[in-house]
C-alpha cells in the first residue's frame, strides 16, 4: 500500500537528508542520489537545499547539475529547436555523465570528477577543472528526464507534477516539452521506479511517497 505523507517543505529536506545518512552508512563509496523533474518542479532548488543542510552538518556533499552535461547544439537541435522527442532521447549526454561523475564516484573508482562538461548557453566545452570527491561525499545530480538510462545511482528522487500543474507551472516558452514529461511517465514511470516521490504540485504543500 502506498503512503503519502504530507509535509512542509522544511520537513521535506530534514526528511530527506536523513534517509541520505542512513543509506551512505550501506555504500563503501560516496552516495549517489538523482533529483529528478521538471524544470518547473525545480529539481535544482531542492538538490541544493539539501547541499546546504548536509554541509551544515559537517558532511561532504557535492552538487553537480544534470544541465552541465547537454550535448552540443548541433546534436540536441538536429530535429528542431522544439522537439519534445529530441529533448527526451537526445539532450541529455547519458555517457559523459556516467563515465565523468558516476562511475569515478562509485564502489573502486577514482574519486576524481569532472563538475561539468558543456556550457549550453554558450555552445562550448566548460573547461572545468576536475576535482577529488572527499571519502564518503554525498554526490547530487539534479536535473530532468535522469531515471531510466540504466545510470548508476544508489538513492533516486523525482519531484511528480500532476499534468495540470506541470502545464500550469511551465513557462510558455518552454511549454513544447511537456509531451517529453508524458512520454517519460509512460515509458519510464518514474512514479514507480524511484526510490522516493515527492508530489510537488504545490511547493508550500509537498507530500512525501516512499518505497
Amino acid at each position: 500500500m502506498v503512503q503519502v505523507e504530507p509535509v512542509t517543505p522544511e520537513a521535506l529536506v530534514t526528511a530527506l537528508v536523513t534517509t541520505v545518512e542512513e543509506r551512505l552508512g550501506s555504500v563503501g563509496s560516496a552516495l549517489r542520489v538523482a533529483v529528478d523533474g521538471a524544470s518547473a518542479a525545480a529539481p535544482g532548488a531542492l538538490a541544493g537545499r539539501i547541499t546546504d543542510r548536509l554541509r551544515s552538518t559537517g558532511r561532504s556533499a557535492l552538487r553537480v547539475p544534470a544541465g552541465g552535461f547537454l550535448r552540443p547544439a548541433s546534436l540536441r537541435f538536429e530535429r528542431g529547436r522544439h522537439d519534445a522527442d529530441s529533448f527526451y532521447e537526445d539532450w541529455l549526454d547519458v555517457a559523459a555523465l556516467r563515465r565523468e561523475v558516476l562511475d569515478p564516484l562509485g564502489p573502486g573508482g577514482s574519486g576524481r570528477y569532472l563538475p561539468a562538461r558543456w556550457d549550453a548557453d554558450r555552445d562550448r566545452a566548460t573547461r572545468a577543472a576536475y576535482a577529488e570527491a572527499p571519502a564518503a561525499a554525498v554526490l547530487l545530480v539534479d536535473g530532468a528526464l535522469l531515471l531510466g538510462h540504466g545510470l548508476p545511482f544508489d538513492l533516486t528522487v523525482h519531484l511528480h507534477l500532476s499534468a495540470a500543474a506541470l502545464m500550469r507551472r511551465t513557462a510558455e516558452a518552454e511549454r513544447w516539452t511537456v509531451p517529453a514529461y508524458a512520454r517519460y511517465d509512460a515509458e519510464v514511470d518514474p512514479l514507480g521506479c524511484a526510490d522516493i516521490v515527492v508530489h510537488a504540485d504545490d511547493p508550500r504543500r509537498p507530500a512525501l511517497q516512499r518505497r
